[in-house]
């Protein structure tokens, strides 16, 4: 196997702890017989492209659900008329189908992907048919003019089951959830996406952006992309850096950051952290912190960051961050009440 070969499967690393969700859209109560239906489902996508999350099975978990602002998310389905939801590297669709099963209504959903084979290997994992599942699909690439163009927002947002790219979206997003994506992409890519989700955020307050991705405590390049050949290392942001990305895009002093931070121990990776994020919308409030000493046998952080923006739209994020093994301390920042 060469330097940058894909690791091989390992049926060892599944888990029961988070499949739940594909338990109740397959009704595949047996735990064998659905241990070996997503086994079999991993070896289809695994063959797509070998990304590491794929391999630790986290294609068949939802994560949404985990997320601070995630009850908030929901509210909006509720309380705002035609709040469209939009999932940015859905890869199978867990996410989404959760969202959708907890309420949100599947015509005001979209789900993009760069890789539509992932999207089709998701109807099989989840036991739907686009029939079934009538949620929009568009496969593209959200760095790509041709597929978003930032530009001014039309009067009210079009057909979804119609759309061609997601220009036609800005402005009209109240809830854009994306993750594990923004560490694969070099640092100059990583400005052109925060700046294209940015416009097609509603300006409503409330609205969100939320996601998981992998960061640094200082940002510059982490660990070996293992989901390319070329051994080329991710560039990942720090708190600092972060909060600057989105300040230089909405202007600073118009955000609130409340933030914890999570490192785990991975098998075969070694040491990876991950940030996860919630957003409260119309208030902004002096950042407060402190720091708790606590022990931990992994040595794990979690990091819990919230963009805010007064009168506009709420806009939440997540990074993570790596800690020295030799610091067992977890941060808290978090906004006034």
């Amino acid at each position: 196997m060469g330097q940058f070969d894909p690791l091989p499967l390992d049926d060892s690393l599944y888990s029961e702890d988070k499949i739940a969700l594909v338990r109740e859209e397959t009704g595949i109560q047996d735990p064998e017989a659905l241990k070996q239906h997503i086994i079999a489902v991993q070896k289809k996508v695994y063959a797509v492209k070998s990304f590491p999350c794929i391999r630790f099975f986290t294609f068949a978990w939802e994560r949404i659900s985990d997320l601070p602002a995630y009850k908030e998310v929901l509210k909006l389905s509720c309380e705002r008329d035609g709040a469209l939801f939009l999932d940015i590297g859905c890869c199978c669709g867990a996410d989404i189908r959760r969202v959708a099963r907890d309420g949100w209504p599947a015509e005001n959903m979209i789900a993009i992907d760069l890789l539509p084979e992932f999207w089709d290997v998701g109807h099989e994992l989840f036991c739907s048919t686009p029939e079934t599942f009538p949620v929009a699909f568009l496969p593209g690439d959200a760095l790509d003019p041709a597929f978003l163009l930032p530009s001014a927002p039309l009067v009210s947002p079009p057909s979804l089951r119609s759309l061609r790219s997601l220009t036609p979206l800005n402005g009209h997003l109240s809830v854009i959830h994306i993750s594990s994506v923004f560490h694969l992409l070099s640092e100059p890519q990583q400005t052109q996406l925060a700046k294209s989700l940015a416009g097609l955020l509603s300006p409503l307050p409330g609205s969100v952006i939320l996601g998981v991705h992998i960061a640094r405590e200082i940002a510059g390049l982490g660990p070996v992309d293992a989901s390319r050949t070329d051994g080329r290392r991710m560039f990942c942001h720090s708190p600092e850096s972060w909060v600057a990305l989105w300040e230089g895009i909405f202007g600073k002093g118009m955000v609130k950051v409340e933030v914890e931070l999570k490192k785990v121990e991975v098998r075969d990776y070694g040491d990876l952290s991950w940030l996860t994020c919630s957003s409260t919308s119309h208030r902004i409030r002096v950042v407060q912190g402190r720091r708790t000493t606590h022990e931990s046998e992994l040595h794990s952080h979690v990091l819990f960051l919230t963009i805010a923006f007064p009168g506009k739209a709420a806009l939440a994020h997540v990074i993570a961050l790596t800690l020295p093994r030799s610091r067992k301390s977890e941060l808290r920042i978090w906004c006034a009440p």
